[in-house]
C-alpha cells in the first residue's frame, strides 16, 4: 500500500527528484520485492540490513575494505613450511619475518629502509623486535567507505581478489538493501556508517549514483542497459544456487570478517558470475521483448535504436539530428568493458596475465611517475642532508623562494607527487609501512607541509617514503604475474640507485593501451540488427605483454632516498656509550641557570647544539678524560674554534667532558622552548597525534600548583629527553601505552638511567596526567614556568 501511495518515506517519487534517483527508487523498491519473499539463506544479510539493520550494528559490511597486511601475516604464517614464521618489526618499525625457530641467526638489511634486521646466535640486533601478530587484525566494523567523490582514486578500487563486475554488483546490492533500511529506520543504517553522516539516505544514493557510474562502466552497456542488467541480477537472487549453497546455521549478521568474506564471494560465484556470462544475450532477448510490445514497438527512436532500418523523411531537412548515426547506439570501448569481457571468458584462468593486469591497472599505470618522484626525493634529500633543521614552510612557500629554473623543475615534480599520492594514499596506508591516520587521511596540495615531500623514516615523511616503496612493489608484482605466466624467472634487477625512465613499466592509457584494444576489435554488422563487436583477447594479452611489460627488470630498495638528520641520530644509544667512556655528572645549577640566559637566540642554541652533538660522535669512539675542559676539547682536539661562537665558547667555560651529556639535555630542551614560544612551531610534530591529547581545566590547575611548588628543571629536562628519544617513532605506542601514566613512566625511565626523582615531583605532580596528554604536559609546564617567573 505504501508503495501505491508513494508514502515510502526517504524513497518518495516527487517531480523535483533527479531522473538518475528514481532509476535507484526503482531498483530499491525491486529488491525489497525479493528480500520481502524470498527464502533463500543467501539473502539473509541484506534482508537484515534492509528490514531489520539494528541487527548490524557490529557487522563486517559487505565489500568493505579489509586490512591487507594482517591477511598477508595471516597468509604466510599458514602456508606449507612457513607455519613456524615469526613476525618482527626493524628498528623503524617495518614487518619482517623469521622462520624455522622463529630466532634470528644471521644479519641481513631491512628491504624498506636498510637498517639492520635479524641476528647472531638466535639474539636479535638492537632495534630488531619480536611483534608477532600483536599488531592485530585492524579491519573495521560498519560501512567505511567514507567520501563518495574518493571512489574514483585507484587506492578505493581493491576488489578485495574478487572479479571487478561481481564485486561492484555486490557493492551496490549491499548500498541498495541499506538505502531500503535507511527509508524505514535511518537511525539505525547511521549508526552503521563510519565516519557518522547527518543525512544517511542522501549518503547512500551518492554512493550508489557512484555504484552505477562503476557497473555501467565495466559493462560497457548505455544506462538502460546498465538498469535492465541490474534488474536480472535482482531477479536472480531468487533463484537457488546451483552449487556451493549457502550453509544453514551461516553467520547470518556477518559478525565476522570470514564471515562476510565468504558471503561477497558465494553472492559473486554463484550468482552474479554465471548471470554475467549470459548477459548479452539475456539483453538481447528483453531488447527484443521490448522491441515487440506493441504499445513501443511504432516508436521511432526506438526501433532506431535496436537497430531496425526507419527512413529518415519524416525529420526536418537541415537538421543537425537528421542522421542515423544520431539514433543509432555502438557499445562503448573502454577498460572496463574489457575487464568484464575478460571476465566472461574465464579470464582468471585462461588470461591470468591480462587479467591480473586490468585488475589493478587504475594503480600500475601510476608507476610511470616513479622516475619523477625519485628525482625529486634525491634533490630533497641533497638539499637538505647537511641542513641542522628542517624547513616549516609549506610546500607552496618552498617553491616560492626558488630560482626561477628551480622553481619550474620543482613545481612540476611536486605536482605529480601530489596527484600519486592523492590517488594512492589508501593503498600506501594499508601496506607494509605503518603511517599514523593523522599523515594519511586526507589528500595534500601546496598548502600543506614541506616535510610531506621530505623521505623519512618518522613522522609526515613517511608518507613520502611508503609511496616510493609502494610503487615499487607495483612494478616487482606485475613482473612476477610475468614470471608465472611464462615459466621464467626474471634475473635481470636495478636498484633504486640505478633507476632510469627505461627500466620502468610506463603507458598512457589515451595514447597507448586504448589504441591497442581497439585494432584487436572487430565489429559485425547485420541489417535489423545490433553492433556487435568481439576481441581477440589472446593478442590483446600478448601485445600488453610484448610492448609494456617485457625485458622490464625488477626494482631493488637499495639506494632508497632517505633523509637522516642528525635529529634522526639515535642518540639513546649515542648517550648511552658516552656514559660508558666518561664519567657524567649532571650540570651544577648555577651553570645550568647562567647557560640557560647567555643563549638567547634560536640560532644560538641551534648552533651549540650542532657542535655539542658532533663532540658526542667522537666521544662515543674514542672517549676522553674525564676533567677535561669542554672549551680545550672542542678547540684542540676537534679543531672547532673557527666553526664555533666565540659567545657560546664562554658560555662553556666552566663545563667539562663530564657534562655533555647533561649539556645536550639542556640545549636540546632549550631549542624546543625558542620554537614554541619565539617561532610559534610545533617542536614535536613528529611524535604521534597519540600523545598530544589536549588537558582538561582541572589538570591545568593542578600542573600549576606544581610547578609554584619548588625546582621542576630536572623533571622538565627529563620529559623533554623522554620525547625525543621514546616517542618519536611511528610505534612508539606498542611499547608505552598512551594510557599509562606520565609521573609513573617518568619514573621508571628515571630509574633505569639511576637519576633519582625529585621529591617536590613525587609529591605533587598529578598522578592522573596520562601519557597521551605528555607534549601539552611540558608544553603547559614550559610556558606557565615563564609566566609565573616574570
Amino acid at each position: 500500500m505504501a508503495l501505491v501511495q508513494n508514502r515510502m518515506g526517504e524513497l518518495n517519487v516527487h517531480n523535483g527528484r533527479p531522473g538518475a534517483e528514481h532509476v535507484l527508487i526503482e531498483l530499491t523498491v525491486h529488491l525489497a520485492a525479493v528480500l520481502l519473499t524470498g527464502t533463500e539463506g543467501v539473502l539473509t544479510p541484506l534482508q537484515q540490513l534492509g528490514l531489520t539493520p539494528n541487527n548490524m550494528q557490529r557487522a563486517f559490511i559487505p565489500t568493505m575494505p579489509e586490512d591487507m597486511l594482517a591477511m598477508a601475516q595471516r597468509v604466510l604464517t599458514q602456508t606449507g613450511g612457513l607455519q613456524a614464521l615469526t613476525w618482527y618489526s626493524c628498528p623503524e618499525g617495518h614487518p619482517c619475518a623469521v622462520g624455522e625457530c622463529g630466532r634470528p641467526t644471521q644479519l641481513a638489511r631491512c628491504l624498506e629502509c636498510g637498517a639492520v634486521v635479524g641476528g647472531k646466535n638466535h639474539a636479535p640486533v638492537r632495534g630488531f623486535s619480536a611483534m608477532g601478530l600483536q599488531r592485530g587484525d585492524l579491519t573495521r566494523t560498519g560501512h567505511i567507505l567514507g567520501d563518495p567523490q574518493r571512489r574514483d582514486n585507484p587506492d578505493s578500487q581493491d576488489t578485495k581478489n574478487m572479479s571487478l563486475t561481481p564485486f561492484t554488483l555486490v557493492r551496490l546490492l549491499t548500498h541498495l538493501a541499506m538505502l531500503l533500511g535507511a527509508s524505514e529506520h535511518p537511525q539505525s543504517v547511521q549508526q552503521i556508517i563510519q565516519p557518522p553522516v547527518a543525512d544517511p539516505c542522501g549518503f547512500l544514493i551518492l554512493h550508489l549514483l557512484k555504484d552505477m557510474d562503476h557497473v555501467t562502466k565495466a559493462l560497457g552497456k548505455g544506462t538502460d542497459g546498465t538498469v535492465t542488467a541490474i534488474h536480472l541480477i535482482i531477479r536472480s537472487i531468487l533463484e537457488s544456487p546451483q552449487t556451493n549453497p549457502w550453509m544453514a546455521g551461516y553467520d547470518s549478521q556477518l559478525s565476522t570478517k570470514e564471515a562476510r568474506n565468504t558471503w561477497e564471494t558465494t553472492v559473486a560465484t554463484d550468482i552474479i558470475t554465471p548471470q554475467l556470462k549470459h548477459l548479452d544475450q539475456r539483453l538481447r532477448e528483453v531488447n527484443a521483448t521490448i522491441r515487440n510490445d506493441s504499445r513501443v514497438s511504432s516508436n521511432f527512436i526506438m526501433r532506431v535504436t535496436f537497430g531496425d532500418e526507419c527512413p529518415l523523411s519524416s525529420l526536418p531537412r537541415g537538421s543537425q539530428v537528421h542522421c542515423s548515426g544520431v539514433w543509432s547506439y555502438r557499445e562503448r570501448v573502454s577498460l572496463l568493458s574489457l575487464t568484464h569481457i575478460v571476465e566472461q571468458n574465464d579470464g582468471k584462468d585462461k588470461l591470468p596475465l591480462l587479467w591480473r593486469f586490468l585488475q589493478k591497472e587504475a594503480e600500475f599505470r601510476l608507476v610511470r611517475f616513479l622516475p619523477d618522484i625519485l628525482a625529486l626525493q634525491k634533490s630533497l634529500v641533497k638539499r637538505f642532508q647537511r641542513s641542522s633543521d628542517l624547513m616549516n614552510d609549506s610546500i607552496r612557500e618552498f617553491i616560492q623562494k626558488q630560482s626561477a629554473p628551480m622553481r619550474v623543475y620543482y613545481e612540476k615534480r611536486i605536482q605529480i607527487f601530489l596527484n600519486t599520492w592523492n590517488l594512492l594514499r589508501l593503498s600506501v596506508a594499508t601496506s607494509e609501512i605503518k603511517i599514523p591516520d593523522e599523515f594519511w587521511k586526507e589528500n595534500l596540495d601546496q598548502d600543506s607541509d614541506l616535510q610531506y615531500l621530505l623521505p623519512r623514516r618518522q613522522g609526515p615523511g613517511l608518507c613520502s617514503t611508503a609511496l616510493l616503496s609502494h610503487l615499487v612493489a607495483l612494478h616487482n608484482e606485475l613482473l612476477h604475474a610475468v614470471d608465472r605466466h611464462t615459466g621464467e624467472d626474471t634475473s635481470y634487477k636495478v636498484s633504486l640507485s640505478e633507476l632510469t625512465d627505461l627500466h620502468v613499466i610506463r603507458y598512457e592509457v589515451e595514447k597507448d593501451l586504448l589504441p591497442l584494444v581497439l585494432s584487436n576489435c572487430q565489429y559485425s554488422l547485420e541489417r535489423g540488427k545490433e553492433t556487435l563487436s568481439e576481441y581477440d583477447l589472446p593478442k590483446i594479452q600478448q601485445q600488453v605483454l610484448t610492448r609494456f611489460l617485457q625485458g622490464k627488470p625488477l626494482i631493488t630498495l637499495t639506494g632508497i632516498p632517505i633523509l637522516v638528520t642528525r635529529h634522526d641520530r639515535d642518540y639513546e644509544s649515542i648517550l648511552k656509550t658516552v656514559k660508558g667512556k666518561v664519567s657524567q655528572e649532571r650540570l651544577p645549577s648555577l651553570t645550568l641557570t647562567a647557560l640557560s640566559r647567555d643563549l638567547e637566540s634560536y640560532s644560538e642554541v641551534c648552533d651549540a647544539l650542532k657542535a655539542m652533538e658532533l663532540a658526542l660522535g667522537f666521544l662515543s669512539m674514542t672517549g676522553g678524560d674525564t676533567h677535561m675542559p669542554l672549551v680545550r676539547y672542542l678547540e684542540d682536539t676537534l679543531r672547532m674554534s673557527e666553526q664555533t661562537e666565540p659567545h657560546f665558547l664562554k658560555a662553556l667555560g666552566r663545563c667539562s667532558l663530564k657534562h655533555c651529556v647533561a649539556l645536550w639535555q639542556l640545549l636540546s630542551s632549550l631549542k624546543s622552548e625558542n620554537m614554541l614560544k619565539s617561532l610559534k612551531r610545533d617542536p614535536f610534530s613528529g611524535v604521534s597525534a597519540e600523545y598530544q591529547k589536549h588537558l582538561e581545566e582541572e589538570q591545568k590547575k593542578l600542573l600549576q600548583g606544581f610547578i609554584t611548588v619548588g625546582n621542576i628543571n630536572t623533571w622538565l629536562l627529563e620529559m623533554h629527553e623522554f620525547l625525543l628519544l621514546n616517542l618519536g617513532s611511528p610505534r612508539a605506542s606498542d611499547t608505552y601505552g598512551p594510557h599509562w601514566s606520565v609521573k609513573e613512566t617518568l619514573a621508571a625511565y628515571m630509574d633505569r638511567k639511576e637519576v633519582q626523582v625529585p621529591p617536590d615531583v613525587e609529591a605533587s605532580f598529578p598522578d592522573e596526567i596520562l601519557l597521551s596528554q605528555i607534549v601539552e604536559t611540558w608544553k603547559f609546564t614550559v610556558t606557565y614556568k615563564q609566566e609565573w617567573m616574570m
